[in-house]
């Protein structure tokens, strides 16, 4: 039998408005998504596999909310809208927001947690990258303060994401260029510029180790990169690494851009795509389906060609940390769907 995506559920946004992102809580018990509808939604199991909408965060935001992303520890949830600012949700007895992070001057885009979930990453179509110091609490508010504004990209920044382990932070641009930043002697710099994309770059992930960074792009490639210089054993031995595109799918599989990727657990990609497809990605390490025993490679082994109906951009995928095989993606059409991988 060959490996294939198998619909578990579909969950219905009542406003029927574009969901921009899915993201799963670190214990995989709760899926929050964002749209259109300036909401964030919080679901969960209602019985075994069955979902259904817990609560609604409202009055966060004013106008879109683009992304959200659960912090380490699983109590905070931090949010990026349209309306310039992003805000920190805390989980006390209900989701309270305890903070707004102010100061973009344009669309928020993406928002991120570093792995010791004391600093915030935020980026914007005002070009810029910011990096926020999260505190103690004082009183029901949190501490947050800038530590860094990195304006090294040239136009709308579309996504933030930090290494698993080290305070790394990565950027992906409509430059179409992937930026790394790292802290050296007290301050915050960028540390490296990856080129290859041909297209805005709508994002780029590194896998759970750290070793890889994969990403994704309007030119309808996944790209594959990996440090060859000194290894990440720190953020400042960022300044010397030398990131190369060790693989490059493109073309063929993904038939417009993609928007959207993100690692399982157990080393798969999958890929949200303009085409209305959601595809998982074996990652070849070692060679044995093509590439060399000095280079990964990628390759498709499950595809929905039709994931979500009226043939409208998926817009996100996500894995579930603790059920590799469980990924959530979400789409124009309004809808999140819950998807069990089956590998060969």
């Amino acid at each position: 039998m060959s490996a294939r995506l198998e619909l578990l559920q579909t969950l219905e946004n009542p406003q029927q408005t574009t969901i921009w992102t899915v993201a799963w809580n670190p214990s995989g018990t709760l899926l929050a998504s964002c749209g259109t509808d300036k909401n964030i939604r919080i679901w969960g199991e209602e019985s075994p596999g069955r979902y259904v909408c817990k609560t609604v965060l409202t009055d966060g935001h004013q106008r879109t909310v683009r992304t959200v992303a659960w912090s380490p520890c699983g109590r905070r949830l931090a949010s990026a809208s349209f309306d310039a600012t992003s805000s920190v949700w805390e989980r006390r007895e209900e989701f309270e927001c305890v903070a707004t992070l102010e100061g973009h001057e344009s669309e928020v885009k993406s928002v991120a947690w570093s792995a010791s979930g004391d600093l915030l990453a935020t980026c914007s179509r005002d070009k810029s990258v910011w990096i926020w110091e999260i505190g103690q609490e004082e009183e029901d508010d949190l501490e947050v303060e800038c530590a860094s504004v990195q304006s090294v990209h040239s136009q709308d920044v579309k996504h933030v994401s930090w290494h698993p382990t080290l305070p790394i932070l990565c950027s992906a641009s409509y430059d179409d260029t992937i930026k790394l930043f790292c802290e050296d002697d007290d301050d915050w710099t960028c540390a490296a510029t990856l080129t290859s994309h041909e297209s805005t770059v709508w994002c780029a992930r590194f896998n759970t180790s750290g070793a890889l960074l994969a990403s994704c792009s309007q030119d309808r490639s996944v790209k594959l990169w990996r440090n060859v210089g000194a290894p990440m054993t720190s953020s400042s031995a960022a300044m010397t690494s030398q990131w190369q595109c060790a693989a490059t799918l493109s073309g063929g599989p993904h038939e417009r851009a993609v928007y959207h990727l993100d690692w399982s657990a157990d080393g798969r990609l999958a890929t949200a795509c303009g085409d209305n497809g959601v595809r998982v990605l074996e990652v070849d390490v070692c060679g044995e389906h093509g590439g060399s025993s000095q280079a990964p490679a990628l390759y498709v082994c499950a595809t929905s060609e039709q994931a979500h109906s009226h043939g409208q951009d998926v817009n996100c995928v996500a894995w579930n940390p603790k059920d590799a095989a469980l990924l959530a993606s979400c789409s124009d059409d309004g809808t999140i769907r819950l998807w069990r991988f089956h590998p060969d």
